[in-house]
């Protein structure tokens, strides 16, 4: 049986298809060295893996494009002066958590490289990550350096900006720093959302 649609309803169904793959998911620095037991971890950073992993899977039903950023460093850096050495290119610190489930056949999924050299390289950005998409849906590790930095930069580029709030985990050197980090994101105009208010969105 074929059922017809009208050219008004085709339409809408088209526009409604193209709006929902405008959008893309940045996973920043989901990584060992940056989890518990880590050479650098971030409290309770695999916390964020679980709400990563149901945006991942929205993200692929929907066709958007995803993007892993992952430190990579090398074994010698300046950046090792400011910061215990981490992520080392090649270790298992480097690799990504475990349970946080990469979908390696998707085509659309991109993994970006930074902090090659010298350079400090906070954003995924640093890393060449350019979306096609307008709307980024942004999480990971951590949320007062690169989650905050990406979405610093990604407004500066005039991306939509989405944190997922119970996807990201802090450092917090200082107690503060990652409730000042969230504060600074939303005075930048990034909107600030869990996983679930975003979920329950796109199926609106």
């Amino acid at each position: 049986m074929v059922i017809w649609c009208s050219q008004k309803t085709c339409k809408q169904l088209c526009e409604g298809k193209k709006k929902m793959s405008n959008k893309a998911l940045i996973l920043v620095d989901v990584q060992n060295d940056f989890c518990p037991g880590g050479l650098l971890a971030v409290p309770n950073g695999d916390q964020v893996v679980g709400p990563l992993n149901r945006m991942i899977d929205a993200a692929i039903k929907n066709g958007w494009e995803i993007y892993a950023s992952r430190d990579w460093h090398p074994a010698q850096t300046k950046h090792f002066e400011k910061w215990p050495a981490h992520c080392v290119q090649n270790t298992p610190g480097a690799e990504f958590h475990p349970n946080l489930r990469l979908p390696w056949r998707y085509p659309k999924l991109r993994v970006i490289s930074k902090g090659l050299g010298d350079a400090d390289d906070y954003s995924a950005f640093d890393g060449g990550m350019r979306p096609k998409a307008k709307t980024l849906y942004i999480g990971g590790l951590a949320t007062d350096y690169c989650v905050l930095w990406t979405v610093k930069k990604a407004v500066e580029l005039g991306y939509e900006a989405i944190l997922l709030i119970d996807a990201c985990r802090a450092v917090n050197i200082n107690p503060d720093d990652g409730d000042n980090a969230v504060a600074e994101m939303r005075a930048l105009h990034a909107k600030i959302a869990t996983t679930e208010e975003a979920l329950n969105e796109l199926h609106a």
